[in-house]
């Protein structure tokens, strides 16, 4: 699939790496940009910037309706980016609040579930096309200082492999992205390295067009996930014992 003359649809596009997705699409040549948030107002700034190709629309992943209603309006998509997420960082035993952690498996793991269960008639409607979900390396392994994000995660990522499977018979693409720390105002309080979120969508993109199903965007995501095929057992406890610094 190429990005030129796309027509994508984003999720979470007026924060983390949404506008970077935008612009992104933008470069890559994609016909229309459907911007997905809450509160569509705040996407009229990015909007303003080429409004003939960016379309702010009202879009709550974790309302059945509102995902309905983006499906019936919005059914020329052919690239869906699952972008939404949230995450409080939280530990399990020292500070669970299980409000959040509710709210991070309903954004992270049901609502990317949900828009890839209604936009899939869609996508084999017009060909196929492809569905990028936004994970994260801490997926694969889990950060006691962030644990219940990884969780919901993980639940995320074992959704985007039974996705895949399930879609290929309709040719549709199902990219799992999974950088490492993305700087971001989500991990303000986190050290570096970090990868620049450019850099994360780019190598997103491309992976669209290359048909790659699983990216891992920067050189600490690319090192975890060699580490991980190696000794998972050993990144484990390498994690664990941030507790104790």
């Amino acid at each position: 699939m190429q990005i030129q003359g796309a027509i994508a649809l984003v999720t979470g596009a007026n924060g983390g790496i949404g506008q970077y997705y935008i612009q992104g699409l933008q470069a890559s040549g994609a016909t229309r940009i459907y911007a997905g948030a809450r509160n569509p107002d705040s996407l009229k700034d990015i909007a303003a910037t080429d409004p003939d190709r960016i379309i702010p629309i009202p879009l709550d992943i974790t309302d059945e309706a509102s995902v309905k209603a983006a499906v019936e309006a919005y059914s020329d998509v052919n690239l869906l980016i699952n972008n939404a997420g949230v995450g409080f960082n939280q530990r399990f035993i020292a500070d669970i609040n299980f409000d959040k952690a509710r709210s991070e498996v309903e954004v992270n793991y049901l609502g990317t579930l949900r828009m890839c269960l209604a936009f899939a008639p869609v996508l084999k409607a017009n060909g196929g096309g492809a569905i990028v979900n936004m994970l994260t390396i801490l997926a694969k392994v889990n950060f006691p200082l962030n644990a219940s994000y990884c969780a919901s995660k993980a639940a995320a990522l074992l959704a985007t492999q039974g996705i895949r499977a399930e879609l290929a018979s309709q040719k549709t693409l199902v990219v799992g992205v999974m950088p490492g720390t993305v700087d971001t105002g989500m991990s303000k309080e986190f050290p570096p390295p970090k990868v620049a979120p450019e850099e994360v969508v780019r190598a997103a993109l491309q992976a669209v067009i290359d048909e790659v199903e699983d990216v891992y965007p920067g050189e600490q995501a690319q090192e975890m996930q060699t580490q991980l095929l190696q000794d998972p057992i050993a990144v484990e406890k390498w994690m664990a014992g941030i507790l104790a610094n």
